[in-house]
């Protein structure tokens, strides 16, 4: 699984949600047998939880409101 994660992605949002999650800047196979960087990797991944706030798609910039923990990520009627 870990080769097919967007590592810069993953980086940069946990950095977002939480400022003392600290990933290395860049992870090289060695790492990816580290016990302790695939706990942080493990966290970012299934334990950062967005209550409120927006997911912003990178390709459009289109925000998607979070509401509870929630995404919509509905379109409206005019962008069907």
């Amino acid at each position: 699984m870990i080769p097919k994660l967007e590592y810069q992605v993953l980086r940069n949002a946990a950095k977002q949600l939480d400022e003392s999650m600290s990933l290395p800047e860049v992870l090289t196979p060695e790492m990816q047998e580290d016990e302790a960087i695939l706990k942080k990797i493990h966290t970012a991944l299934m334990e950062l939880v967005v209550i409120e706030g927006n997911l912003i798609c990178p390709e459009s910039g289109r925000k998607f409101p979070i509401k509870a923990g929630i995404p919509n990520m509905l379109l409206n009627e005019d962008e069907v």
